[in-house]
């Protein structure tokens, strides 16, 4: 979908860049054939594993050299990708996956079933940590009957199983190849690994032997690492870049009159919040949680933060989805609410915070001023404090008190809650640190039932626990925009966030 925004001229002149120095060295490193596309992000990755993998250019990297076992298509609904078919027994509790048989690792190994096994093994090793554990911690055993094919026997009956493998971290890697993971990966992906010089670029070229007939179509990709959106834009504007991803409002605004370039959009799943760490004062006192929900006017928070290219929301279920309940009130600040309950709370004058937030991304500044100036209204001052985002998601985010994130969307309702507001949840112990028991009992109790009036039901019971406990505040959820250059075709925009680059093109 492309689309042109309008932003507001006293928004505009307060948050556009007014000139950008484009740099000599960026363009000696454009494209220099026509089937090389060039992709800027902001952030360099942190990891190569994609166990370990949390942030969008991460994500990108692993679709492009790595496969599920399952895989999403434009509609999100599950498709085969490594797994050809499955099957599940009728108390949904043993799945059997069969698996293709004409792919090939990098280094020219046939993929077989003890791949899919001892990643998932390391999957569900605490040590390495991986975010997706807490979703695949329901299989009790695994085998492998033949080399192509696995067979999950899981504690309790689970029938979106096979989604999970579609999942961000959950990429097949090889048995024989763990160790080099970080340094030289070898996938079966539609891209080869090349190199990766951390803060500049990450290159991947084509792998001749991919097992979808007619892709890829480029012959390399080259992930450019450009810290400033604003340099980004002038480069794709320029055509040393093809592709900027997503692109922040600032940003789209500037491509609103390009002759050479637009804006791709989809809405989607993911959010930017204000998270709490409820295991740090004073956030361990529900009211002082329940005041800061309270000073969140999220509609004009979102005009704010995103000049309007987001959705007001409550809680991490979309307002898209058929379980979100809208009788819930997305409504304006409650100054007087939040007095209330601070001075209940032993904070009658308020008290001193610093919230820190990701550098490189605009929109969570501006929406970490937002709350500054509503909080100021009952009395809590705010320090905002940027933080490079290669050490704020190592070193700061779900350590911190308080801080500004995101997060992107999952396809179903299980993997888009439980990690996040189980007690025993990866992300929510990473990040907000969140325990209710009832909230517990519903997440548990609704990934075994399969009537959808009774899930509609526990769901409608998870939002309104998030606005009465408030673990965080899902502020608003947001339409994911990638800058485009004319010249690429056969490239849209997911509602997962990341860059399906395998059937892309670029015009001679």
């Amino acid at each position: 979908m492309r689309y042109r925004i309008s932003v507001p001229r006293t928004v505009r002149a307060l948050f556009l860049a007014s000139t950008v120095a484009f740099a000599g060295a960026l363009a000696a490193s454009a494209a220099s054939a026509a089937d090389d596309l060039t992709i800027s992000y902001t952030v360099t990755p942190d990891t190569l594993d994609p166990a370990k993998m949390k942030t969008g250019v991460e994500y990108a990297y692993s679709l492009l050299v790595f496969n599920g076992l399952t895989g999403y298509d434009d509609q999100l609904n599950v498709v085969p990708d490594l797994a050809e078919s499955w099957s599940a027994s009728d108390d949904l509790k043993t799945w059997t996956f069969k698996l293709r048989d004409d792919v090939t690792w990098h280094d020219g190994r046939p993929f077989v079933a003890e791949d899919v096994l001892a990643t998932m093994k390391r999957m569900l090793d605490p040590e390495v940590g991986s975010r997706m554990r807490v979703n695949f911690e329901l299989i009790e055993d695994m085998s492998a009957p033949d080399e192509h094919t696995v067979v999950f026997n899981l504690k309790l009956p689970y029938s979106t199983f096979p989604a999970l493998f579609g999942g961000y971290q959950a990429r097949i890697v090889p048995y024989d190849h763990i160790d080099t993971l970080t340094t030289h990966p070898i996938g079966t992906g539609a891209f080869k690994f090349v190199e990766y010089l951390p803060g500049d670029r990450l290159v991947m070229e084509k792998n001749p032997d991919y097992f979808v007939e007619g892709q890829p179509k480029l012959d390399k990709v080259t992930m450019r690492i450009i810290p400033e959106f604003a340099t980004a834009t002038a480069a794709l504007e320029a055509g040393e870049v093809d592709i900027v991803w997503d692109i922040p409002p600032e940003e789209q605004e500037k491509l609103a009159s390009s002759s050479v370039a637009h804006v791709d959009f989809v809405p989607t799943g993911s959010w930017h919040g204000i998270i709490m760490h409820n295991e740090k004062e004073p956030f361990t006192d529900k009211k002082v949680r329940q005041a800061v929900y309270a000073l969140i006017d999220k509609p004009l928070f979102a005009e704010i933060a995103m000049f309007g290219a987001a959705t007001p929301t409550h809680s991490p279920i979309p307002p898209t989805s058929p379980y979100f309940d809208k009788d819930i009130p997305i409504g304006t600040a409650d100054v007087e609410k939040a007095k209330a309950l601070l001075a209940e709370a032993g904070f009658p004058n308020g008290f001193e915070q610093t919230i820190y937030v990701p550098a490189e991304s605009s929109a969570m500044e501006r929406l970490a001023v937002s709350f500054r100036d509503a909080a100021r209204q009952a009395g809590i001052t705010i320090d905002i404090q940027p933080i490079p985002s290669d050490r704020f998601f190592s070193e700061y985010e779900g350590k911190v008190p308080l801080f500004t994130t995101n997060f992107y969307g999952r396809t179903t309702m299980d993997t888009m809650l439980y990690p996040w507001l189980h007690s025993s949840g990866s992300w929510n112990n990473n990040l907000w640190h969140f325990s209710n028991p009832e909230m517990d009992k519903i997440l548990d109790d609704a990934r075994i039932t399969t009537d959808e009036e009774t899930l509609a039901g526990f769901y409608k019971r998870v939002q309104e626990i998030v606005v009465e406990d408030v673990p965080g505040v899902v502020v608003y959820q947001l339409n994911h925009a990638n800058g485009v250059h004319e010249r690429v075709e056969g490239f849209k925009s997911s509602p997962l966030m990341w860059p399906d680059l395998r059937g892309v093109s670029l015009k001679n």
